[in-house]
């Protein structure tokens, strides 16, 4: 095994202002805001908080862009307290720092966001130091939501893939993860960056649009065609494994064809669930800290889906995590989907 350790995070540093209400409503009418909350947002720092709270006791630090600003200030305080290195989480002079509202219907626990995209905008290349890095994995989110790194490469194909690509020649693993937007941009942009990429992991709609198969018939996954499209992003270049997750589970697929699955947690219907945002983002922090313990897939998998059922637990996006063994002891209470 490589003597690097850690994991180096980039992308989305945002803040969120997460408020629970009645009813999503229609244009021009009201909803009740029943509470507010101050939470984290965006790929890298939910998955770093994640894993710091899940227990790992490796170094963990932050790439990216915040404002010069309370929020800014706000960010680098939360990663100081869990242990998480901000050297390379640099201020921007001109631009604050992003945020979101996230606006949680109390009842069924979805969520629709409001986002100031801020210095994220302004992330580019020049703002990654791979020499300096000795951290094993180089995780990048979110993709589409990154306007420089989503921007074109003539050599690479995108900015993305440039960033990428260097981490890889610094001798560094690498992972993504994408924003679940509503438009036909995933091929563009997400597709070039897949050659230098080690883990993809994403959700089964942006596997879907990024390959263009569809993975719901009827409401209803359509695991032949979920494969399908895993098996085109692998062709388009993922070097070791795709990892899907959905409400039922999450799968993984090798570059050696091997296939592995895991139930989500069986969550009781009402009286858990407080929300749904950061869920995806703590699933990804369940398969990284595996990945880079070198756990087998299918207990990568069971990390992760654990992680999203803890992180369920609370309206914000990292609140509901807790050490690795209370998450896996989720899953033993309530069991599994079959």
């Amino acid at each position: 095994m490589s003597n690097r350790n850690g994991i180096l995070a980039g992308g989305n540093w945002i803040v969120d202002a997460v408020k629970i209400i009645d009813v999503w409503p229609q244009q021009d009418t009201l909803a009740n805001i029943f509470s507010t909350s101050k939470g984290t947002g965006g790929s890298p720092f939910n998955i770093l908080v994640d894993i710091a709270l899940m227990g790992a006791s490796f170094p963990m630090a932050a790439a990216g862009l915040v404002g010069n600003d309370e929020h800014g200030n706000w960010i680098t305080d939360v990663c100081k307290s869990h242990g998480i290195d901000t050297g390379a989480l640099l201020r921007s002079k001109d631009a604050a720092t992003s945020f979101t509202d996230v606006m949680t219907v109390k009842a069924t626990g979805r969520r629709t966001f409001f986002h100031a995209r801020g210095a994220n905008a302004q992330l580019g290349p020049e703002h990654f130091d791979f020499a300096g890095s000795t951290a094993r994995i180089f995780h990048l989110g979110y993709l589409l939501l990154l306007d420089r790194l989503d921007g074109p490469s003539a050599t690479h194909g995108t900015v993305a893939a440039e960033v990428l690509a260097a981490a890889s020649a610094a001798g560094l693993k690498t992972s993504i993860d994408c924003v679940s937007e509503d438009s036909d941009r995933f091929a563009k942009i997400v597709m070039p960056s897949l050659k230098y990429v080690d883990y993809c992991i994403m959700n089964e709609f942006e596997a879907g649009r990024c390959t263009g198969r569809k993975v719901h018939n009827d409401g209803k996954l359509d695991r032949t065609e979920l494969r399908a499209a895993m098996q085109a992003l692998l062709d388009a270049g993922v070097r070791e494994r795709v990892v899907v997750h959905f409400p039922e589970g999450g799968v993984a697929l090798g570059r050696d064809g091997k296939w592995d699955e895991h139930g989500s947690v069986n969550l009781p219907e009402s009286g858990y669930i407080k929300g749904a945002a950061g869920a995806g983002d703590a699933f990804a922090a369940g398969v990284l800290l595996g990945w880079h313990e070198g756990r087998p897939v299918s207990e990568q998998l069971r990390y992760g889906v654990c992680a999203a059922a803890a992180n369920l637990s609370d309206e914000t996006c990292t609140g509901g995590l807790r050490p690795l063994a209370e998450c896996l002891a989720i899953g033993e209470k309530f069991g599994f989907r079959g």
